[in-house]
């Protein structure tokens, strides 16, 4: 039997071209060729300790606060995950009200079930043409805000998965206006502020805690990120206190060498390596603008390093797309969502990569454009539903969710048969890791017909026990 090395390493050697994270995109090697082997060690003297850093670690975190305009930052070697769960404990008590994006990662979900959290959702605009979830609107945070004192932080995501940019800076002055923390999930904008075709990063705007994923955007080894505090809201001992219970307690020196030495290219080497990646994703985005049955697609305010291509106007279905893409033109992407796919890039992409992904775009495109008149196809895909966030009634919290388990009052049903009950388990597609449908919330037609839909065509339903069943409590 091959080992997972075997096939590893059989794929780096393949024609197979990501368009998905890691950053590095296998190309950017910053330690040098240097076998992981060689340099994993545990806390030895002279090497530091990541819990109680003095040393060369404490240097290297306080160097990466000074390049992401930082008070402090923290290496993260569990993921992005590990800074969330440790930034919402950290300005929380159990049983707490929180303000929370709609669209955010599953993990801030399960920080709101462990500290048994009453959240208060804030739900981002929809472009229906687009089919994208778009910007937190900075009034609906201070009306949230306004109807309960009771909240007391907010966490928002900026950039999304899809690439979508909110006005974190008026959305930090609507909170700070309450004399409470904001916690930006940046983990998808590690690479904001290293030149001017991005936007800057959170921590220039005013938030409190800000949490990158080194490893998604920039040339940084899987589960590296970062955590950064800023002001004086944040109790910073309770927040590294929970650093410290999630993290390992051997947490691995690969990873934050693979860390600091990212930071050290952004220190010495930004303009060296961004300046051309600008000018190469430009002159992609100009190409396929071009399409004539795809559509490139962005939102007002986007990051454009993040490709979102549209099948909405075309007899392609997402999956399809990228299942043409993977098996024909060997180019995998990193998501297919509902009407589009999305393609990653990075400062480690090449000038061959990107432009074998235009050629197989602009061929595929002319192959769907000549099929539809031929046959003359009006009739195109098919959208069902408006939103890919139903609005969910909150009827308990993660204890009282526990409480009704143990209560015994629970079923397993049909998801058109779950509408009007309270959900029991989560109901998401990852990638993003966005639910659709969190346990404690009352299932909406909306929800149900959104998750028929997605099983039509084809996606994966995670968080269920069962398939195309949903446990809920009978009695909501």
């Amino acid at each position: 039997m091959r080992t997972i090395y075997d096939r590893l390493r059989e794929y780096s050697h393949s024609d197979y071209y990501g368009f998905h994270m890691p950053g590095h995109k296998r190309q950017m090697d910053l330690l040098g060729d240097t076998s992981p082997y060689s340099i994993d060690i545990t806390e030895i003297d002279g090497f530091d300790d990541l819990h109680h850093a003095d040393g060369i670690l404490k240097d290297a975190q306080e160097r990466a606060a000074r390049i992401y305009h930082a008070d402090e930052t923290h290496f993260l070697i569990n993921g992005s995950t590990v800074g969330i769960l440790s930034a919402i404990f950290g300005v929380t008590q159990k049983g707490d009200t929180i303000l929370v994006a709609r669209n955010c990662h599953k993990s801030v979900y399960h920080a709101i079930d462990m500290n048994e959290l009453n959240p208060v959702y804030l739900y981002p605009a929809f472009d229906s043409e687009a089919q994208l979830n778009t910007e937190i609107s900075a009034e609906d945070v201070r009306t949230a805000l306004e109807k309960n004192p009771k909240i007391r932080a907010v966490v928002i995501v900026s950039p999304t998965y899809d690439g979508v940019v909110s006005d974190v800076e008026a959305i930090a002055e609507a909170v700070h206006e309450k004399g409470i923390p904001i916690i930006v999930d940046e983990a998808h904008g590690a690479h904001f502020g290293f030149h001017p075709y991005f936007p800057e990063n959170s921590n220039t705007k005013g938030a409190d805690l800000v949490i990158h994923s080194l490893h998604k955007t920039l040339p940084s080894l899987t589960q590296t990120a970062l955590l950064h505090v800023n002001g004086d809201l944040v109790d910073r001992r309770k927040v590294k206190k929970y650093l410290d219970m999630l993290q390992t307690s051997s947490p691995s020196y690969v990873l934050m060498a693979s860390i600091d030495a990212c930071v050290e290219m952004l220190e010495h080497k930004a303009e060296e390596c961004f300046a051309p990646y600008a000018e190469r994703l430009e002159y992609m985005r100009v190409r396929l603008s071009g399409l004539r049955r795809l559509k490139l697609i962005q939102t007002e305010h986007f990051d454009r390093s993040k490709l979102i291509i549209s099948v909405k106007d075309t007899d392609l279905t997402s999956r399809l797309l990228s299942h043409i893409l993977l098996e024909e033109y060997h180019l995998q992407m990193e998501m297919a969502a509902g009407t589009y796919i999305l393609a990653m890039t990075s400062i480690g992409d090449t000038e061959e990569g990107m432009n074998r992904l235009i050629a197989a775009l602009e061929e595929i495109d002319e192959k769907v454009d000549r099929r539809m008149r031929e046959h003359g196809i009006s009739e195109v895909f098919q959208i069902p539903v408006q939103s890919s966030l139903p609005r969910a009634q909150i009827i308990c919290s993660g204890a009282e969710v526990e409480l009704f388990s143990e209560e015994g009052m629970i079923r397993s049903l049909p998801w058109q048969e779950s509408v009007g009950h309270v959900a029991m388990e989560y109901a998401y597609l990852y990638p993003p890791g966005c639910p659709l449908v969190v346990p404690g919330e009352k299932i909406s037609q909306e929800a149900a017909d959104m998750l028929q839909w997605y099983q039509d065509l084809d996606f994966t339903i995670e968080g269920l026990k069962k398939e195309q069943y949903i446990e809920v409590w009978m009695h909501g």
